[in-house]
């Protein structure tokens, strides 16, 4: 431990904000990942800033994370400081038919508080199992909708220390990536603009797409969800499928049988194991179709 470095962060955040050696199991959804020297829970935007500031100071590694939805954490785990901005930063605030919430404020929150209030529009977000922050930063979308669809404004919090908003029409929202992502800016918090609707008929949109979820999904099983992007004119599940690979294990990890373009933690899966599964299917699908399989999921530590 970095004494120095540790007592820095003691003058920033309260003691129980910060803890050592911290599992990466506990925080990412594929259940997997060694321990995070520093795990680091700031409360606000400008904590989060003084954070950054003094791993930046003191030459600390640093990573941002949501809850984990899209990350694989190496088994030796994290050489630095993991910020995870989630549960101390989750406020979801209605203003009219505007939602501005926190970066940690789930997707399925703010579908929860959009229903409350009788707001349409976020229905196609309802059961992305992600935090808002990482939602803007990739224009996360399921079911014909998008963020781009929705959001207003974006707050972030650039690699100068500058916090400001950007208008949706300056957010260069396309499949998967954001002016957010190519600048590296932290996502504190946005503003969804919906519509008004009618309750019964918002929720039973989120009922349908709950249904419709369960049945294609091997929700019961630790993932990331989509393992890999969508290759332009195909779709990642099917050349999988195709390629013969529904099923195929490494060690633990799996192939969904429900649906090929979830890898799954079968059976207590090492991060080595998928991502040893990743690679093999990358290279059997091109090998099959001359298609390369790009990963969705972010990757953290050695591998």
């Amino acid at each position: 431990m970095n004494q120095r470095f540790y007592d820095q962060l003691k003058n920033i955040l309260s003691e129980e904000k910060i803890r050592l050696d911290e599992p990466m199991e506990k925080h990412t959804t594929f259940r997997v990942g060694g321990p995070a020297d520093y795990f680091v829970t700031p409360a606000s935007g400008e904590e989060l800033k003084e954070v950054i500031a003094c791993c930046k100071k003191e030459e600390i590694p640093y990573y941002i994370i949501g809850n984990g939805s899209n990350l694989l954490v190496s088994d030796d785990g994290y050489r630095g400081a993991v910020i995870q901005v989630f549960k101390n930063m989750n406020r979801i605030e209605t203003d009219g038919n505007c939602i501005r919430a926190q970066a940690g404020a789930l997707l399925s929150g703010i579908a929860a508080k959009a229903l409350e209030s009788g707001l349409a529009g976020f229905e196609f977000a309802s059961g992305i199992p992600g935090t808002l922050g990482g939602a803007c930063v990739m224009n996360a979308g399921a079911y014909g909708g998008e963020m781009k669809d929705v959001l207003k404004q974006v707050t972030v919090l650039s690699q100068e220390g500058k916090i400001f908003s950007i208008p949706v029409q300056d957010l260069e929202l396309g499949y998967r990536t954001s002016v957010i992502a190519k600048n590296n800016y932290i996502v504190l918090e946005a503003e969804i603009e919906l519509r008004n609707g009618d309750i019964q008929e918002i929720k039973a949109l989120m009922e349908e797409l709950k249904e419709r979820r369960v049945s294609k999904q091997p929700l019961e099983f630790p993932s990331a969800g989509s393992t890999f992007k969508r290759p332009e004119g195909y779709f990642a599940g099917k050349l999988i499928q195709d390629a013969g690979l529904r099923g195929f294990k490494v060690g633990g990890a799996q192939v969904s049988e429900k649906h090929c373009g979830f890898v799954i933690n079968r059976d207590h899966a090492a991060a080595a194991d998928i991502a040893e599964l990743m690679r093999q299917v990358s290279e059997r699908v091109y090998a099959d179709a001359g298609v390369l399989l790009e990963p969705e999921v972010k990757r953290l530590g050695e591998f």
